[in-house]
C-alpha cells in the first residue's frame, strides 16, 4: 500500500489541475443530482423495526385502521383567568377550532375532547387528537405549521393553544451554526500548530470538499432511500472531523520533510506514502465499523451508518488524492521561514534528543574523558563538570556501567536503552516523561479516574426521545408538560393494542375482554373503548399508562401485555399485538441492546487482529483494546451524568433530565473504534520504527512523543471541538452523539494514547514489542508506516538551516 499512495501522491502533485478539476465536477454533480432527485425536504425521520411485532401491527393498521396507522398531533386548549374549557364560550371557540384543524393539510380525523373524554379534572385543559394517514416523514413540508394557523383563532384572552404529539417528533434540526463554529475552531487550531496562516488553511479546504461530496451525494439519494436529519448531522459531523485530521497528520509530515530539504515533488509523494498509509489504515476501520451497523437491521441506524461510513471514505479519497494536488500548488510556499518558531521546532524534532545508544551508533563514553556524542551533537565528558545535553542533571552510564554524569538518582544505562533527553524535547515529550518516571502509578491513577467516572452507566437507561426532552420553549415541549402534568404522563405516550378476533365466537365480546384484561394490569391508567373493524374482524385498543412513554414502568407495561398473550387466546380467543410509537420506541431499545455485546465483541476482536497485524507485537494490540473499553465505559458514564442525572447539564443547553439514546452507544462504539486506532497508529508506530532501530525501549515511547505527540494532540483538539460545536444543536439525540464524541475522543486522546500507553509500554519495556517467532513469520508484513519506502535524504545542517523559501 505504501507504495501505492507513492505513486498516487506524486501523481496527484504533477496533475495537480487536473485532480482539483476532477473534485471540482464531483461537488458540481453531486449538487445537481441533489438538486434533480432529492433535497432536505425528503428526510425521513420514522423509527420502524422491519419484522418486530410493533411494526407488523402497524403495517396491518394501514389496511384495518388507516386513521391510525399514520402519525398523530395533539392540541392542548388550556382556559385561563380562572375559565374552564366547558364554559359555553371557550367550548364554542375550540370546536370551532377543530372544523378548521379537520380542513388542514393531510388530515385524517380530529377527535373532538368532547367526545373522547380527554378533559382535566379541574376543567382548565382539553386535549384533542389529530390523527393522518401517513408516517411523519410523508406530511407535507407545511402540514403542521397549517395544523398551528388553523387553530390559532382560538389562542384569545382567556385560552391558550399549543400544539404538539408524535408528529413533532424528530423533527430535522439545523446545523449550519455547528459547521461554522467547527471550522473556526479547527482553523485556529490549525493556526497555532503550523504557525502559517496558508498551511492551516490546506485541511480545512480539502475536508470541506470531502464534506460537501459527502452530504450532496447522500442527499441527492432521499428521494429513492430512507435517510434521517440525524444521519445527516452525523455524516457532517464526522465528516468534517476525520477530513481535517486527516490532511493534519498528512500535511504535518510534508511540511517536517520540507523543513529539512526535501523537494515538494518528494515530500508530498513520501508524505503520502507513510502518514497517509495510516490514514487509509485508520479510515477503512471506521468504514468497516460504520458498515457493520447494518447488520442491527433498524433502516434509521443502517442510515446513519452508511452517511458517515460514506463521509469517513470520501475524506480518506481526498486526503490522497485531491490533497497532494493542493500542495503542489502551494510548492515551497509551506517551507517554514528560516529562523522562525516553526522552523526551530521542525529541526528540534528531526535533531534534537534523539536516541544516544543502540542501533543510532552514537557512542558512550565511560569515565575516561572519551565524549559522549549525543542526538544534538553535544559533547558529554565523563569525570568533569560538563552537563548533559540540556542542562539537566540526569546521568549516562557507560558500557561498563560507570556513571557519566551524575546529580540526581536517575541515570540512563546503555545496554537498557535509556533515552537522553536534547534541548529539543517538546511539550509532548516532557509529558511522556512525567508518566513513565513512576507507570505503574500512572496507571492505578488512570484506572481509578476513569473508573470513577464510568461508575454512572451501570444505572444507564436508553430508550427513543420523546417530546420531554424537545426545547423549553417549543410547542410540542409545552404541549407534553401540559398534557402530562393535567392528564397524566400515559397521554403522552399511548399504547396500542390490535386484537384478532376472527377465531372467537363472538367478536364484540372478545374485544371488550381484551380491554378489561389489560386494564386489570398494574400501570394502567385507562383503557379506551374497544374500535372494531367487523370486515376484518380486529379491534384496535388504546391503551394510558400511568407512567410517561420513556419510563421504564412502561417498557415493563408493554412486556407484560405480550407475555399474557398466551392467557388472553385462552380466555377471549383473540390475539393481541402491542404497537405504537411507544411501543415502537420499546422494541428498538430492546434490539439494540441485545446487539451491543455482539457488536462489541467485533470491535474488540477486530482491533486485537488490526493493531496484532501492524506492530507485530502482542502487548499492544491488548494494551489498546484495555484502553479502548476503559474509554468507552468513562464516556458512556459522562452521558449519564449528564443527560440523565443532570450534572452540569445546563452549561450545554440540557434543561431536562432523561434516557440516554438507544443509539449512542452502538454509534459510539463504531466511529470511536476508528478515532482511536487512528491515534494509536500514528503514536505507537513513531514508537515501533525507533524501537527497531535502537532497542530501546522507553527511548523509543519518548520518541514516539517527540515526533507524533504534537499532532495528535492538535488533531484530538481539532477533532473534540468540531464535535462540541454540534452540541448548539436543538435535537437531543444529535447533541447526546455531539457529546459523546467529544467527550470519548478527549479522553481516549489525552488520558488512554497521551498518557496509558506510554505507562504500559514503559512498564512492560522490551516486552511490549515481543512476538513469538511462529507467529511472526505467519503474519503478513503491512508496512503501514511505508518502512519500505526508505528514509528521508540525509540533509546537511546548511541546507536544513535555510529553506528555499520562508512563510
Amino acid at each position: 500500500m505504501p507504495a501505492f499512495l507513492h505513486r498516487l501522491g506524486r501523481l496527484a502533485f504533477r496533475r495537480r489541475r487536473r485532480m482539483l478539476a476532477l473534485w471540482l465536477a464531483l461537488v458540481a454533480a453531486a449538487v445537481v443530482c441533489m438538486t434533480a432527485f432529492g433535497g432536505t425536504g425528503k428526510l425521513d425521520n420514522t423509527f420502524s423495526i422491519p419484522g418486530s411485532e410493533s411494526q407488523r401491527a402497524l403495517d396491518r393498521m394501514k389496511t384495518d385502521f388507516p386513521t391510525f396507522s399514520g402519525t398523530s398531533a395533539q392540541i392542548v386548549f388550556t382556559a385561563t383567568d380562572g375559565q374552564k374549557v366547558t364554559d359555553p364560550a371557550d367550548s364554542a371557540r375550540i370546536r370551532a377550532a377543530l372544523g378548521a384543524a379537520a380542513s388542514a393539510p393531510q388530515v385524517a380525523k380530529v377527535v373532538s375532547p368532547f367526545d373522547a373524554h380527554t378533559i382535566s379534572a379541574d376543567g382548565t385543559t382539553a386535549v384533542a387528537q389529530v390523527r393522518y394517514e401517513v408516517p411523519q416523514s410523508a406530511l407535507e413540508p407545511n402540514a403542521l405549521d397549517e395544523l398551528k394557523s388553523a387553530v390559532s383563532g382560538a389562542n384569545q384572552r382567556g385560552m391558550r393553544v399549543d400544539v404538539g404529539g408524535s408528529a413533532f417528533g424528530n423533527a430535522p434540526s439545523e446545523s449550519h451554526r455547528s459547521d461554522i463554529i467547527g471550522v473556526g475552531v479547527a482553523l485556529v487550531i490549525l493556526t497555532l500548530t503550523f504557525g502559517s496562516l496558508l498551511t492551516a488553511g490546506i485541511p480545512v479546504v480539502t475536508a470541506l470538499f470531502g464534506v460537501a461530496t459527502a452530504i450532496f451525494g447522500a442527499l441527492s439519494l432521499t428521494g429513492t432511500v430512507s435517510i434521517s436529519s440525524t444521519a445527516q448531522s452525523l455524516a457532517l459531523m464526522i465528516g468534517l472531523a476525520v477530513g481535517i485530521d486527516y490532511a493534519l497528520f498528512i500535511v504535518s509530515r510534508h511540511r517536517f520533510h520540507l523543513a529539512h530539504g526535501m523537494e515538494p515533488e518528494d515530500s508530498a509523494a513520501l508524505a503520502v506514502g507513510t502518514a497517509g498509509s495510516a490514514v487509509v489504515f485508520a479510515g477503512l476501520t471506521v468504514v468497516i465499523t460504520m458498515t457493520g451497523l447494518t447488520v442491527v437491521g433498524i433502516p434509521y441506524l443502517t442510515a446513519m451508518g452508511l452517511a458517515a461510513a460514506g463521509a469517513v471514505l470520501i475524506a480518506v479519497l481526498v486526503a490522497t488524492t485531491l490533497l497532494p494536488a493542493i500542495l503542489g500548488f502551494a510548492g515551497t510556499r509551506l517551507t517554514p521561514g528560516p529562523g522562525s518558531r516553526a522552523m526551530r521546532r521542525e529541526q528540534a524534532v528531526g535533531g534534537a534528543g534523539e536516541d544516544a545508544v543502540g542501533a543510532t551508533g552514537d557512542s558512550l563514553a565511560s569515565g575516561t574523558g572519551e565524549n559522549v556524542l549525543s542526538g544534538t551533537g553535544d559533547n558529554v565528558a565523563g569525570g568533569t563538570r560538563e552537563s548533559v545535553a540540556d542542562g539537566i542533571e540526569e546521568s549516562v552510564a557507560s558500557r561498563t556501567g560507570e556513571i557519566v554524569a551524575g546529580g540526581t538518582d536517575e541515570h540512563v544505562a546503555s545496554r537498557t536503552g535509556e533515552h537522553v533527553a536534547g534541548a529539543g524535547a517538546n511539550a509532548a515529550e516532557r509529558w511522556f516523561r512525567l508518566v513513565t518516571r513512576r507507570p505503574l502509578l500512572t496507571l492505578v491513577a488512570v484506572v481509578a479516574s476513569l473508573g470513577a467516572l464510568a461508575w454512572p452507566a451501570h444505572d444507564m437507561r436508553l430508550a427513543l426521545h420523546d417530546n420531554g426532552t424537545a426545547p423549553k420553549s417549543s410547542s410540542q415541549r409545552i404541549a407534553f408538560d401540559r398534557v402530562g402534568e393535567k392528564l397524566g404522563p400515559g397521554f403522552n405516550g399511548p399504547l396500542l393494542v390490535l386484537a384478532d378476533t376472527s377465531h372467537s365466537s363472538d367478536p364484540t365480546t372478545a374485544a371488550q375482554r381484551v380491554a378489561a384484561t389489560i386494564g386489570a394490569l398494574p400501570d394502567v391508567a385507562t383503557v379506551g373503548k374497544p374500535v372494531a373493524n367487523p370486515a376484518t374482524h380486529t379491534a384496535l385498543i388504546q391503551v394510558i399508562p400511568d407512567s410517561a412513554p420513556s419510563d421504564p414502568a412502561t417498557k415493563t407495561l408493554v412486556n407484560s401485555i405480550r407475555d399474557d398473550r398466551a392467557a388472553i387466546l385462552r380466555d377471549t380467543g383473540a390475539t393481541v399485538q402491542v404497537t405504537g410509537s411507544t411501543a415502537v420506541s420499546v422494541d428498538v431499545a430492546t434490539k439494540l441492546n441485545s446487539a451491543l455485546i455482539p457488536f462489541a465483541a467485533v470491535v474488540i476482536g477486530l482491533s486485537l487482529l488490526l493493531l496484532l497485524l501492524v506492530f507485530r507485537s502482542l502487548v499492544v494490540p491488548l494494551k489498546a483494546a484495555a484502553g479502548f473499553l476503559l474509554s468507552i465505559a468513562a464516556t458512556l458514564g459522562a452521558v449519564v451524568g449528564v443527560f440523565q442525572l443532570g450534572h452540569l447539564g445546563n452549561l450545554i443547553g440540557v434543561d431536562t433530565t432523561g434516557p440516554v439514546s438507544s443509539f449512542l452507544p452502538i454509534i459510539l462504539l463504531a466511529v470511536l473504534f476508528g478515532l482511536a486506532m487512528d491515534y494509536e497508529v500514528f503514536l505507537v508506530s513513531r514508537m515501533r520504527e525507533s524501537y527497531l532501530h535502537t532497542g530501546n525501549p522507553l527511548g523509543a515511547v519518548h520518541s514516539g512523543a517527540r515526533h507524533s505527540g504534537r499532532v495528535v494532540t492538535a488533531a484530538a483538539l481539532i477533532m473534540t471541538s468540531v464535535f462540541a460545536a454540534f452540541l448548539t444543536s436543538d435535537s437531543t439525540m444529535l447533541k447526546q452523539i455531539a457529546f459523546a464524541l467529544a467527550a470519548g475522543v478527549l479522553l481516549d486522546a489525552f488520558v488512554i494514547r497521551m498518557t496509558f500507553v506510554p505507562a504500559v509500554l514503559a512498564l512492560t519495556r522490551h516486552a511490549a514489542w515481543w512476538l513469538p517467532k511462529w507467529l511472526e513469520r505467519r503474519l503478513p508484513d503491512l508496512d503501514i508506516e511505508g518502512d519500505r519506502l526508505g528514509p528521508a535524504p540525509a540533509v546537511p545542517e546548511s541546507a536544513a538551516l535555510t529553506p528555499s523559501t520562508a512563510d
